[in-house]
């Protein structure tokens, strides 16, 4: 049995799914194998995975289900002790699976992640160039303040045996945040300091063209948590209120790009003595909606 699964779901991924697939093929790391979900495309992916060897074990739904329940359908075909994660648009670095699997030497660790690299084909940003990371027992850090990268993330497939679900078929953009947080309330999670992924940023990714979901399905979330974890409540009380801040943000975030000023106030007052974000943004929800853009766009160049 190989060491590393890797999972790949695919949905009509045949612009970037050749580069996907060589990225694994070039690891220095040798014991693994793809399990390829094919969540019934009408492209040429299966075409282009026929050109592989049986390193890539390929498997297609007879019809198209949500993502979630299409990444249950291939997790319950690995055979690895450790499961990784690439989306069919993106990219490893040849050394990612040699220099994560070591970290799980460690018996108390079910998940490495590491840094990535955003990019969409005229420049690139360190993820945590620009945020915060959280590593050892983090359950709460995780929650309130999420920061994982899908593409960098492997996990202990005994991690999995712990939980009563894997990924919530109820979500649509927010399936592998549920899924990771509840394996860090019972693991450590480690993390290598340097970018060993690529993710492609460009405007048919979900993360684009879902975006106002992710406040809608965390808040749904965080009430699934409460009731699931004994002492929820009691134990984790400032991360409960960091994660409320967060989605309130999303909320206004998504109102200020849509031009409607008075909606985002609406989640951003309650948080103006704790954070500069809220009152920044609170300042632009008064000015046009072309406003919001121009600082957005010279945002995204400061960090470039």
């Amino acid at each position: 049995m190989p060491t590393v699964s890797v999972i790949m779901n695919c949905l009509n991924c045949a612009r970037y799914l050749r580069e996907a697939i060589d990225s694994v093929y070039a690891q220095t790391f040798k014991d693994w194998e793809i399990v390829f979900w094919d969540n019934a495309s009408s492209d040429s992916s299966a075409e282009i995975v026929r050109d592989y060897d049986d390193r890539l074990r390929y498997f297609r739904g007879t019809e198209t289900i949500p993502l979630g329940a299409a990444r249950n359908e291939a997790l319950k075909q690995t055979r690895g002790q450790f499961v990784a994660f690439l989306d069919c648009d993106d990219i490893w670095m040849p050394d990612k699976l040699q220099s994560q699997v070591p970290l799980f030497d460690d018996p108390e660790v079910g998940l490495v992640f590491s840094d990535a690299e955003y990019f969409d084909g005229k420049k690139s940003i360190r993820l945590y160039a620009t945020r915060p990371y959280y590593t050892g027992w983090c359950f709460g850090d995780m929650f309130s303040d999420y920061f994982l990268n899908m593409q960098t993330v492997v996990i202990r497939h005994g991690a999995l045996a712990d939980l009563d679900e894997w990924f919530d078929p109820a979500l649509h953009v927010n399936e592998e945040a549920d899924l990771f947080i509840r394996i860090a309330y019972g693991w450590k999670t480690a993390m290598v300091d340097r970018p060993l992924a690529r993710w492609r940023v460009h405007a048919a990714s979900d993360s684009w063209t879902k975006r106002h979901l992710f406040a809608e399905e965390f808040s749904g979330m965080l009430d699934k948590y409460k009731g699931r974890f004994p002492d929820f409540e009691e134990n984790y009380g400032k991360e409960i209120r960091r994660c409320q801040r967060q989605i309130d943000m999303m909320q206004a975030t998504c109102f200020l790009s849509q031009g409607e000023g008075a909606r985002a106030r609406k989640y951003l007052y309650s948080h103006v003595w704790t954070s500069p974000k809220a009152v920044l943004g609170l300042l632009v929800s008064f000015l046009p909606q072309k406003a919001y853009f121009f600082l957005n766009r010279f945002r995204n160049r400061m960090e470039a």
